[in-house]
């Protein structure tokens, strides 16, 4: 009998389109003699559909026409599994429109990437590929992350956050305080967004009003590091989880401008469908073989003290200047999952999305294992003395 993956995109997100074409290469390139795969669609207002059209890529030039002629679902937890039900429900005929064994959510960014969607599939309580509430949450805060690995010895520029109430109070001391402790340049960037939405670099003082009038514009809270200007980015995937993880081949993306972006990374093939895929890149990387070392071994370290499953991709910064070598961020859920990192090192885009699957799998054996819950009698007799909602100072007794 095939696994049913349920492979869920889109979402409430800057990156939502990407989501969408990750997703639907990702649906292509399963194995379809092990897998049933059911496409499901989030909308950017959180409604979620499915049908015929909705696994097309040609489909999502017309959005609205799209979801006219899908059917609008809702997902109820049933034994272990996600029961795809009609929505609105109808009083008579058939609502159950089909089951998931596995969820596989190919999100990029906010309200999706960040803990959101796992959070809500970990309360449904069905296995789901990738990186968990805490790791997915920690990953997609920039500030947090670096504490976290900085606290492990993994070396990464120092930042300082903002927000838009401390900024707006007092620019010119704000920015003040920024030219003293970080030093121009500035690189200023929302503090939980990815794809390099958000994200300018700062000369001046004129430089960084802009560009932080602009990261507020995506993010309440920015992050300010000095920016490293004469450098390389080298990019490295790792896939495992806490207890064995590995690492991908080395990339070297090329860049036309000082930052790589939005549109360099998903629309350099032209046809809107090739994802990250059809970014210009080094494969592998023009770098030594102690530094390509070097960054397979912190990208295995970070995956593992950030708690991460699945497959990241964890972007590095080389200061060809000093030589050293920085950790920028981590992707829980890259762009076209990084296949086209791992067929270098002879794991094909199939195989990858069955061992992330496979691991999905392991994370529910393991919690199953655990105790969440012990029998009390705790209510029995609780009373709140008679008043509904309680008083103040009252306690239950029993």
């Amino acid at each position: 009998m095939k696994i049913k993956v349920g492979v869920l995109f889109g979402g409430n997100s800057v990156e939502h389109e990407v989501s969408v074409i990750s997703a639907l290469q990702a649906c292509n390139s399963f194995n379809k003699e092990k897998y049933e795969i059911i496409p499901v669609y989030i909308t950017k207002s959180g409604q979620m559909y499915c049908g015929d059209g909705i696994g097309e890529i040609t489909e999502y030039s017309n959005i609205p026409a799209l979801l006219k002629k899908s059917q609008r679902v809702i997902l109820v937890s049933e034994n272990g599994k996600l029961n795809i039900m009609r929505y609105p429900m109808k009083k008579f005929g058939e609502n159950l429109i089909n089951t998931i064994d596995v969820a596989f959510p190919i999100v990029h960014g906010t309200n999706v990437e960040d803990g959101t969607l796992q959070g809500y599939l970990h309360t449904l309580g069905v296995p789901y590929v990738g990186c968990d509430v805490v790791s997915s949450a920690v990953g997609m805060d920039k500030y947090v992350m670096k504490a976290v690995l900085k606290d492990n010895d993994i070396p990464v520029l120092d930042c300082k956050i903002v927000t838009v109430k401390e900024y707006t109070a007092n620019i010119a001391e704000t920015k003040a305080a920024l030219e003293s402790k970080i030093g121009y340049p500035m690189i200023v960037k929302p503090i939980n967004l990815g794809s390099s939405v958000g994200i300018k670099i700062a000369r001046n003082s004129e430089e960084l009003e802009e560009a932080m009038e602009y990261a507020f514009q995506f993010a309440n809270k920015v992050l300010v590091e000095h920016a490293i200007m004469n450098l390389k980015e080298i990019n490295c995937s790792v896939c495992g989880d806490y207890e064995e993880a590995e690492a991908s081949e080395c990339e070297e993306p090329v860049s036309y401008d000082e930052i790589l972006t939005y549109e360099e990374k998903y629309s350099s093939g032209g046809n809107g469908k090739s994802g990250m895929s059809s970014l210009k890149r080094k494969i592998p990387a023009e770098i030594s073989l102690e530094t390509r070392e070097e960054i397979r071994t912190m990208a295995v370290k970070a995956f593992k003290c950030l708690g991460c499953s699945g497959v990241s991709r964890i972007d590095f910064m080389i200061d060809l200047d000093s030589g050293k070598v920085y950790l920028n961020e981590i992707n829980t859920i890259p762009g076209s999952l990084a296949f086209y990192l791992w067929e270098p090192v002879g794991v094909k885009y199939p195989e990858l999305l069955d061992r992330m699957v496979s691991l999905a799998l392991k994370r529910q054996r393991e919690e199953k294992a655990l105790t969440f819950s012990f029998e009390t009698n705790i209510l029995n007799g609780a009373s709140f003395g008679g008043k509904l909602g309680g008083a103040k100072g009252g306690k239950l007794n029993g």
